[in-house]
């Protein structure tokens, strides 16, 4: 990579015209050559999700797509700028902690299917605390990103050069709020938190699903012990946790004798 003027293909799941979004392009666009190919309306927690055919629309930023975060990054290496350096993805409007989140974020997943090019990739989320709805409105300033922003060109500009995409896929980084007055928070490499707590209740005919972890850190009622990434991002820290897309395996001696008995 040219660590002078790199060329980014700028993705996210919120949409195109997302205040995080526009915050981190024009972050990244003071050193870097970016190019938005972004979905055109908000299409959260949507995972790696892929369409068979989209529509492209020009874009003062580049191209809005009608599409998933993982139809952006495939149209974008393969046919709208195939010469990139790096993918980022966000900066997203609300955090991707714990491992259990990996696989159902759009913004997470726009970095997994750059990776599987061959293509190193960040995934920038903002941590917005709050409850009842509210924290959708506490991050509607491009300042507010400042902490995922400078973060996130810092690691555009070094992590390459420095050799972390020979061990890392893609690292997915989540940043606290930033507010006016505020010191840029310091930041930590962490693991994804293990912790899952998901909730199902019946009334009736319809069954709602909570996921109840955003309820405990409001309450600080968190068991996520130091080197978490839910942790740092709690205390105030910018997590970084670097990452690889494939599906781990290993031998397994006893599915091997499973095998070994099938049909005989």
């Amino acid at each position: 990579m040219d660590e002078d003027e790199p060329h980014v293909l700028l993705t996210n799941d919120d949409g195109i015209d997302a205040v995080g979004f526009r915050a981190l392009y024009d972050a990244l666009s003071e050193f870097a050559e970016v190019t938005a190919v972004a979905p055109r309306d908000d299409r959260s927690a949507v995972g790696r999700a892929m369409s068979h055919e989209v529509d492209v629309e020009e874009h003062g930023l580049g191209y809005a797509i009608h599409g998933t975060p993982a139809d952006c990054v495939v149209v974008g290496l393969e046919v709208l700028c195939p010469d990139v350096d790096l993918v980022v993805a966000g900066c997203n409007t609300g955090a991707n902690l714990g491992a259990y989140v990996l696989g159902r974020s759009g913004t997470v997943s726009a970095a997994v299917e750059a990776a599987f090019f061959d293509v190193p990739a960040i995934a920038t989320s903002l941590y917005v605390p709050g409850g009842d709805g509210e924290w959708q409105h506490a991050a509607d300033s491009p300042h507010h990103y400042r902490n995922a922003t400078v973060a996130t060109a810092y690691l555009v500009k070094h992590a390459h050069g420095a050799g972390v995409f020979d061990q890392a896929d893609y690292l997915n980084v989540n940043a606290p709020i930033h507010e006016e007055g505020d010191d840029l928070a310091d930041l930590e490499v962490t693991e994804p938190s293990t912790l899952y707590d998901m909730r199902a209740a019946r009334d009736g005919e319809r069954i709602s699903l909570t996921d109840n972890v955003w309820a405990r850190m409001r309450d600080d009622d968190l068991p996520d012990p130091q080197g978490t990434d839910r942790r740092a991002v709690v205390e105030g820290r910018v997590s970084i946790s670097p990452l690889t897309a494939p599906h781990t395996t290993r031998h397994h001696e006893a599915l091997d004798a499973l095998a070994e008995t099938y049909l005989g």
